[in-house]
């Protein structure tokens, strides 16, 4: 096979679990990043004289002439050695993977901004007028998953072309399939976008669970002190954040855009058993860090829409009486006993409906905030929490808990609602920690005196630059081992969000 005695010994030596595989030249430096089943197996297909002569591809011949070192990774499934692979590509940009440096294995489902979108496959963003779900790391279930979308809610693919046939009506197809899709093909547009809603409620769904999988994992190995096994989740979770939202940069969602927020506000009030239409909506969130970094966050919605200019952000300030600061019950009560008491105080009128982000517990924090400030009962304007794992409703009246069908309208508002309180908190959170970052944040961080840490200030200006960067660009300033104990240091402080 070869008769390099380094590269026969790795090859004797190859596990036979999934994981990512590095061919290095002879300066040590990773010309190529794979991914395999079974290591093994594929590690050695390159070593195999009748696989290489039947490859014609130029590139990989040459590449085999200047392998002198072979490493591996081992992962438990081959999902994971995908997510794996990809930060490789970025991180190291290998000379012989020029195919594959731009995430463009990872599918996206592309839901156009079109009158009627349209729902398709694709590896890239190509504009921020569409909307996107996933990544979805296995290629051949989610191309099963994309035509089960049409058989399941009626919506269309790449290959529609809807015409209007009058003035409130839209035909989707005007050939046979017509008669071979289960649903109704000629709709109105609000009926179209009923079943837009639905299918991605759906997709949201099946991208979230994996998220969740590799966070819960992640919090887990750092409880435990396990911080090696907590960074690899950590970065997995990085890289399909990166393939969702390249730009980083926050996207509302456009179909609310093509939603009738009339409609979406009826569909609340009749969920909810309100009098009234909830036009004026506003939302409180609390966001800290391992206890640190303790904010909150107020944004207003008038008529389903944001009104940037009532938006709030908050420091927590605690007391004894309320107990620490990275308590959020305590948290929750302080803000909103802060924020309407100032409003009550200037004669200002209160919103239809309140919305904490959380159970029963912040909910009745924010209850209390409002007796404290001399409330009866029935003079609380509307108060809900929304519990996130579930999207379950919690009221404050005595009322049952309440799980709405998430293809719900007035659901997506007040997730909507609760998605933009969120970011909001968690951007001020970001900016405090940068703050924080040039002052103290490396005091405690064993082996690190004054001079090392003036350098990685000057390197790095931010936390999140900070705890991005690789190990290759920590050892530059600090070496091996300190970039190993910094890293350490970093997830432990500030384990990351999915």
């Amino acid at each position: 096979m070869t008769t390099d005695p380094v590269i026969r010994n790795a090859l004797r030596n190859l596990p036979k679990e999934p994981g990512v595989y590095l061919f290095k030249d002879g300066q040590g430096n990773i010309i190529y990043v794979g991914k395999a089943k079974i290591l093994k197996n594929r590690v050695r297909a390159y070593f195999n004289p009748r696989a290489v002569a039947q490859d014609n591809r130029l590139k990989i011949r040459a590449m085999i002439r200047h392998i002198r070192r072979i490493e591996t990774i081992v992962v438990k499934t081959e999902a994971e050695a995908l997510i794996l692979e990809s930060r490789l590509l970025k991180e190291y940009k290998p000379k012989y993977n020029t195919d594959f440096v731009d995430d463009k294995r990872f599918f996206l489902v592309r839901v156009t901004a079109d009158p009627l979108p349209r729902f398709l496959l694709t590896r890239n963003r190509v504009d921020n007028n569409s909307s996107y779900y996933g990544p979805f790391v296995h290629g051949a279930a989610i191309q099963k998953l994309y035509y089960e979308l049409r058989r399941r809610y009626g919506v269309l693919l790449g290959d529609g072309n809807p015409q209007k046939n009058s003035e409130e009506k839209w035909q989707l197809y005007d050939d046979a399939r017509a008669e071979i899709f289960e649903h109704e093909n000629i709709v109105s547009r609000d009926e179209y976008l009923s079943r837009v809603v639905k299918a991605c409620a759906f997709l949201e769904g099946q991208s979230r669970v994996w998220r969740e999988e590799l966070y819960e994992k992640m919090i887990a190995a750092s409880e435990n002190h396990r911080y090696e096994e907590a960074a690899k989740w950590r970065d997995m979770l990085q890289a399909i954040q990166q393939a969702r939202n390249p730009t980083k940069k926050f996207l509302r969602d456009p179909l609310m855009n093509l939603l009738d927020s009339d409609r979406a506000l009826s569909a609340l009030k009749e969920a909810l058993k309100m009098k009234r239409l909830p036009r004026a909506i506003e939302c409180f969130d609390i966001s800290h860090v391992s206890g640190s970094f303790v904010v909150a966050s107020l944004v207003r919605f008038y008529d389903g829409k944001p009104t940037k200019d009532f938006y709030r952000r908050f420091k927590i300030r605690g007391s004894e009486e309320e107990g620490p600061k990275n308590n959020d019950f305590a948290a929750m009560r302080e803000v909103v006993g802060r924020y309407y008491r100032r409003l009550i105080d200037e004669a200002k009128d209160l919103p239809d409906l309140i919305v904490i982000d959380g159970g029963a517990g912040q909910l009745k924090s924010a209850i209390a905030a409002f007796i404290e400030n001399g409330f009866s009962y029935d003079q609380i304007p509307m108060m809900i929490g929304l519990a996130k794992r579930d999207e379950t409703f919690v009221f404050s009246d005595g009322r049952k808990e309440l799980t709405l069908p998430r293809d719900n309208e007035g659901l997506r508002l007040l997730q909507r609602v609760r998605d933009e309180a969120h970011r909001v908190a968690n951007s001020f959170n970001a900016q405090l920690r940068s703050k924080q970052l040039k002052i103290t944040i490396l005091d405690d961080c064993p082996g690190i005196g004054p001079k090392r840490r003036a350098e990685l200030l000057e390197r790095f200006s931010t936390i999140e630059r900070l705890r991005s960067a690789t190990n290759e660009e920590l050892q530059k300033i600090v070496g091996p081992k300190l970039a190993h104990v910094i890293q350490n240091y970093l997830l432990e402080k500030f384990p990351a969000n999915p």
